[in-house]
């Protein structure tokens, strides 16, 4: 999928080929974790959202880093599989629940300055999105990219 793209993103792929969401700064480990902490009400941790990378597919380079600057590892752009249990997360919000959830995740530190109005858009997508890989029992993704 990825050499359709030119390493760019599957969902501007031409046909489209995966249903998703543009979500640029919404990385999983931090500010996708911290709409689910929203979701929860629980404080932030490092594991709310599980991953597991699946691009690059070349084994993950050792403690000392890529050993050449252009290896995929150091240049992206990196894939990730989300656990489930975020996709069910998301997934379980319903509609009226949306608006106090977002005022939560907006208080987050990395959210800092952004307003409701400009993240429940993102929020409503994600949980859409979500809502749609669990009914096709599908699992979500993340690509990223520098």
């Amino acid at each position: 999928m990825l050499e359709q793209t030119d390493g760019g993103s599957p969902l501007f792929a031409d046909p489209a080929v995966f249903d998703g969401v543009e979500a640029k700064g919404v990385d999983p480990s931090v500010v996708l974790a911290q709409l689910i902490a929203a979701i929860h009400q629980v404080e932030w941790r490092v594991d709310l959202v599980r991953e597991t990378t699946v691009w690059p597919a070349s084994p993950a380079p050792g403690p000392n880093g890529p050993e050449v600057e252009d290896d995929p590892w150091a240049t992206g752009p990196w894939v990730s599989e989300l656990h489930l249990p975020a996709r069910d997360t998301l997934a379980g919000v319903h509609d009226g629940e949306v608006s106090a959830v977002v005022a939560r995740w907006v208080r987050a530190e990395e959210l800092r300055g952004a307003r409701v109005e400009d993240m429940q858009p993102v929020a409503e997508e994600l949980i859409l999105l979500a809502k749609r890989a669990r009914d096709a029992d599908d699992q979500l993704y993340c690509w990223m990219s520098v």
